[in-house]
């Protein structure tokens, strides 16, 4: 599958990159943004997959949030990609903000006319790996996962349907019919999110879900943090070091 290079710019002694590929999944063209930090030039490197929330591109992320400093530090890349398949011409995808471009929540859409685009689940867990694998120096062994808001809830599905897959992920979402292996799983959450404040996030439900299973969870209510990427970057580092100590190994 040809990769069409869009964008390399030199960040901390690595490459940020973006390409653009046909993919099969979505029937689109699609965008993803890839750290090479600078062990990649001499080896294989662990992989870090983040997935971005309701609105965003493959920009948000690798624009805002910093990442590349501990990405590079720890010797991993990190792949972020689209949030949805874009220039589909299917009638009401671009009419709300949170459902249709932008909005493809990585689920696989089950009924027309969302089900021949809207695949987002099959790309990020199995196009998207296939095809990082076969063009850059990652160690499939050793990939894990990520993500805020809509992809916080992407990457938690992405490692409950596929035990074993990621090493380590942070999301929010119920874990109660889990049968897989053992998890450690870190969350931040902002005190004044305003989807918290709306109900729209149920952290309780989740950490009364991992007690009951016990698994391990470390959450952080952050005071006077709200939903944007100014909370994102005051705390990837973290993350990124949670990802890298089970990644390292």
């Amino acid at each position: 599958m040809a990769l069409k290079q869009i964008s390399s710019n030199k960040c901390f002694g690595g490459l940020q990159k973006v390409f653009e590929h046909d993919s099969v999944e979505l029937n689109c063209k699609m965008k993803f943004g890839i750290y090479l930090p600078p062990k990649a030039e001499t080896g294989k490197c662990p992989v870090l997959y983040w997935l971005s929330g309701l609105t965003c591109t493959e920009q948000n992320f690798i624009s805002k949030s910093g990442f590349q400093q501990a990405a590079s530090e720890h010797g991993l890349i990190v792949i972020a990609p689209d949030t949805s398949p874009r220039g589909c011409n299917i009638k009401g995808e671009d009419e709300s903000w949170d459902f249709g471009t932008g909005a493809g929540f990585y689920v696989d859409a089950t009924e027309n006319p969302w089900k021949t685009n809207y695949r987002m689940y099959s790309y990020v867990t199995e196009e998207l790996p296939q095809l990082i694998n076969t063009n850059f120096p990652v160690d499939p062994q050793r990939m894990s996962i990520s993500g805020h808001s809509m992809g916080g809830h992407g990457a938690l599905i992405c490692t409950l349907k596929n035990p074993g897959k990621y090493k380590a992920y942070d999301a929010t979402h119920l874990v109660k019919s889990y049968p897989g292996s053992q998890l450690d799983i870190l969350i931040d959450q902002g005190k004044d999110d305003q989807f918290l404040s709306d109900g729209q996030l149920l952290p309780d439900n989740f950490i009364a879900a991992c007690t009951e299973k016990k698994i391990p969870v470390v959450f952080r209510l952050q005071e006077g943090y709200d939903h944007s990427y100014y909370f994102i970057a005051t705390f990837i580092t973290d993350h990124i070091r949670h990802h890298a100590k089970y990644l390292n190994v």
